[in-house]
């Protein structure tokens, strides 16, 4: 948990995309800051699709103290990467089901802006992704990742070969649909779906998660978060899946380099929120006797 904010008056808000009939929704929500003398600034996308005016993005992310997003968890996983370096702690109030990262339901909106006030929460420190691809002809590009990333074939039709080394060692070469990379944050998303592990989200650790493999031998395997992971693949047009929202082409032995970002990303949940409740309730494991 880190240090609480000395000043906390201004929110800046993301809705989720392409569904306009939030507006009503965002509306509601937004009475209910201003009705505690909270600010409120809106993107400008955000703005546009439900035809208010708003601000540019870079421009909300330095006015604002927290961001907000109004939607589930993919809305929630896009504004931590492009917030990234604005450094600004964030939360999410899930417009539908409860969500493992949007946590704040609407119903709970009202009560939870009196926590923020009052001081009466707590800020979480997620592990990140920083992500390199070098390219066999000199290129680089970098992203960061809260989820995963996944190196993955372009053809269903196709098995990929991937070369995986720890630390300058190489370490196994799967073969099968792909390689997931997941943070612990991650654990519940994609590499849950293939038979990984989950793992407490404030963990600084690596899962490594073969989808589909070829082998029966082939298992997930987590690393600890300070290791440097690099990926390759002498296959033509693999992609690298960045938390399921961007994606990069991949030519054969390009490499891809996995790390653990300086610092992590900030999210604000409330000091009653457990994340083993949250667990029982989405995956809907055994009754308590």
């Amino acid at each position: 948990m880190t240090k609480l904010l000395e000043k906390i008056d201004t929110f800046g808000f993301t809705l989720k995309p392409n569904e306009p009939e939030i507006k009503i929704i965002f509306n509601n929500v937004k009475k209910l800051f201003e009705k505690y003398g909270l600010k409120v600034l809106l993107s400008k996308e955000s703005a546009e699709m439900i035809g208010e005016s708003g601000i540019s993005f870079d421009d909300m992310c330095k006015e604002s103290d927290v961001l907000v997003s109004l939607g589930g968890d993919g809305s929630l996983l896009s504004l931590v990467r492009r917030s990234y370096k604005h450094k600004k702690p964030v939360f999410g109030i899930n417009a539908g089901s409860l969500g493992f990262l949007a946590d704040v339901s609407l119903d709970n909106v009202e009560k939870f802006i009196k926590d923020l006030i009052s001081q009466n929460y707590r800020i979480d420190e997620r592990m990140m992704i920083e992500g390199i691809i070098k390219s066999t002809d000199g290129k680089r590009s970098s992203f960061f990742a809260f989820n995963d990333v996944v190196l993955t074939r372009s053809a269903i039709s196709k098995m990929v070969k991937v070369n995986a080394s720890i630390d300058d060692k190489w370490f196994n070469t799967y073969r099968g649909d792909g390689l997931i990379v997941s943070t612990p944050t991650g654990s519940t998303a994609y590499n849950l779906a293939v038979g990984g592990p989950v793992m407490y989200p404030l963990t600084h650790a690596f899962i490594m998660t073969p989808i589909s493999a070829h082998s029966l031998t082939q298992r997930p395997l987590v690393v600890p978060g300070d290791f440097t992971i690099e990926l390759t693949s002498p296959d033509e047009n693999n992609i690298a899946v960045i938390d399921g929202q961007d994606d990069y082409e991949l030519k054969p032995d390009d490499i891809l380099i996995i790390k653990g970002a300086k610092r992590g990303a900030r999210l604000i949940h409330s000091l009653e929120r457990n994340y083993f409740d949250v667990l029982r309730e989405k995956l809907h494991w055994g009754d308590k006797r």
